[in-house]
């Protein structure tokens, strides 16, 4: 059975994301927080769970440690973790520490564990590597810049990675989500609901964890293989312009 590792896998996209992967994988599910939300996927699914902080340098090299020992290759991983600011500031009084927090998480962190799955995945001459980003990777929210420039990076880097990996046999791949209910869109929810009625999104619902994990999953049964470096908007059509 081929193994994948997901982040981010307690809640929201990402727990929708190991659902549908345990189905085929065995799957490594990381979480920082809350080891109840993670312990129930495990009993739900079988997944193993590993605390990590995708920030943190240690913790990303003991997660890659902890995926040889028990399954002796990756087959797949889904770069999901990611944070929002702790607080919403306008660019004009936005603090560096909320900055390098989230950059931290959502882009640093992501990048430098592909380094380490990117070098295994290579001496194997085979894998996958997803990257989960958003619609703020092009959509500005003066409120929460620091958040539009980590998935924008991410989006680079999943260009960077397809290019340097592909004659290695590892394929990359971008998931752009936009409007998906979870704990990350609670608070305007309700908000959220209201503009997709009145025209914000092409295909007038708000979009499912599931809607992402089945883009993954289109890229871990190999449905994509010959489409290295491509971006799936998972946005219910956003992402076009119309007149």
């Amino acid at each position: 059975m081929p193994t994948a590792i997901v982040t981010g896998a307690s809640r929201g996209i990402g727990r929708g994301i190991a659902q549908e992967l345990a189905r085929t994988h065995q799957v490594i599910a990381t979480y920082r927080g809350r080891l109840d939300a993670a312990e129930s996927l495990k009993a739900e699914t079988g997944c193993e769970i590993f605390r990590c902080d995708i920030a943190s340098r240690e913790d990303r090299a003991a997660l890659i440690a902890f995926a040889r020992e028990k399954f002796g290759r990756l087959d797949l991983l889904v770069n999901n973790a990611g944070i929002a600011p702790r607080e919403r500031r306008d660019i004009l009084e936005a603090s560096e520490e909320i900055f390098d927090e989230v950059l931290g998480t959502n882009l640093k962190g992501p990048y430098f564990l592909t380094q380490l799955a990117a070098r295994w995945m290579a001496g194997q001459g085979d894998g996958r590597i997803v990257f989960v980003t958003s619609i703020s990777s092009y959509t500005a929210s003066v409120n929460r810049g620091e958040y539009c420039i980590s998935k924008a990076g991410l989006s680079m880097a999943v260009s960077l990675w397809a290019q340097r990996l592909a004659q290695a046999g590892v394929k990359v791949f971008e998931i752009r989500p936009g409007v998906i209910r979870t704990d990350m869109i609670a608070a305007v929810e309700k908000l959220y609901e209201e503009r997709i009625a009145n025209g914000l999104l092409p295909q007038r619902r708000m979009g499912e964890s599931r809607d992402v994990a089945l883009a993954v999953r289109a890229i871990a049964d190999g449905l994509l293989d010959y489409s290295t470096g491509q971006v799936l908007n998972v946005d219910g059509g956003f992402h076009l312009r119309g007149l």
